[in-house]
């Protein structure tokens, strides 16, 4: 028997209801082994996890977040992106002290499946998991990770699942000839997601206009990160040119945002993309509206058509590109604040829930 850890269980059907339990390690089975958690980001990104955390069809199979790391019958345990090592393996290829970034519970400790394992890492195969998404499953050794440096190892879990989520945004308006518009509208601007789509666009010689949609308290510093053409409050949203065609990205699924853009551009609004919603509480107000009909952005449905496009290798390759060029920027749009133990990690996920988070900070959780 393992050193006891702790976790964090959340009522499935309210998800402001969290509790810090202890947790016994419970013996390995066969194929399995037991990592404790380093470090992970705890993010608005999050809060979207425990939002569709009961089935949604997000994921075919009438499966939702919290399949990942519990079983149907018992509380949630929220997924988070971060680091772990090693500490007792029954698994083939797999050793104590080996570290990898990826997928796990919010918790002291996780027991993973393992399966493929090689020099790059593996993949977990726990049953429940087999039909979710492979970009979840997947754990990568820190050593094989082609983009890893040192200097940017806090920044990972705060910022790469969102980068990647913002960079493959950016990739589908290109694909999709930015829908035929000169403006892109991007709403809670502020946003790790967003911030990673804005500089993705800003890279493109040719593109349309990007605006960022934030709060009026935000504006400046935003403004000053240079990361959108334009950043103006929500209020101003009536003053934007409506002759000039625009899409609409939605980081947060403030609905009364949705609503303004959408009867604001009428016919002219070409898109709408909604991304997470992390503005879980606020009304949805959603029914009715003019303009086009509102579509999900689905990262690891996108991630997995690209690698069919490209290829694994090529695809890597697109990503590492873009994610050093960020991690060049990335420490001056945003600090790290690192917190320690069971209790602080309740206390970020509570903090990031009821939406009081600074967006400048990125918080890492060292259980």
């Amino acid at each position: 028997m393992s050193r006891a850890g702790w976790a964090i269980d959340i009522d499935r059907d309210d998800i402001t209801q969290a509790n810090l339990v202890e947790e016994a390690g419970a013996p390995l089975g066969p194929g399995q082994a037991r990592m404790h958690l380093d470090s992970y980001a705890m993010t608005a990104n999050n809060i979207t996890y425990a939002v569709f955390g009961k089935p949604a069809g997000l994921f075919g199979n009438d499966q939702g977040y919290w399949d990942f790391f519990a079983e149907r019958d018992t509380p949630g345990r929220l997924p988070v992106w971060g680091f772990a090592t090693v500490t007792e393996s029954n698994a083939e290829g797999i050793a104590a002290g080996d570290r990898f970034y990826g997928y796990y519970p919010m918790a002291s400790d996780a027991v993973l499946t393992v399966g493929k394992a090689g020099p790059g890492g593996f993949t977990d195969v726990t049953p429940r998991r087999t039909t979710l998404p492979p970009i979840y499953n997947n754990y990568q050794r820190v050593e094989a990770l082609p983009d890893y440096r040192a200097a940017d190892h806090d920044y990972w879990p705060v910022f790469r699942p969102l980068f990647l989520t913002g960079w493959l945004i950016a990739d589908q308006f290109e694909d999709e000839g930015d829908y035929g518009v000169q403006q892109i509208l991007i709403a809670s601007a502020s946003s790790k997601t967003a911030i990673g789509l804005g500089f993705a666009l800003k890279q493109r010689a040719v593109r349309p206009e990007t605006i960022g949609l934030t709060s009026a308290a935000n504006v400046d510093a935003l403004a000053a990160q240079g990361i959108y053409d334009r950043v103006i409050s929500y209020d101003q949203i009536m003053t934007l040119n409506t002759a000039t065609p625009a899409a609409l990205v939605d980081m947060a699924g403030n609905g009364a945002v949705t609503r303004a853009v959408h009867s604001h551009f009428g016919a002219q609004l070409k898109a709408s993309i909604i991304v997470g919603k992390s503005h879980w509480d606020a009304q949805a107000d959603v029914e009715g509206l003019p303009g086009p009909e509102r579509q999900g952005f689905f990262a690891p449905g996108r991630s997995q058509k690209r690698i069919a496009d490209w290829g694994g290798a090529a695809f890597g390759q697109r990503i590492a590109e873009a994610w050093l060029g960020f991690m060049d920027v990335a420490p001056r749009l945003a600090s790290v604040d690192k917190r320690s133990g069971g209790d602080a990690a309740l206390a970020a996920y509570r903090e990031m829930l009821s939406g009081q988070a600074d967006p400048k900070q990125g918080i890492v959780v060292i259980p």
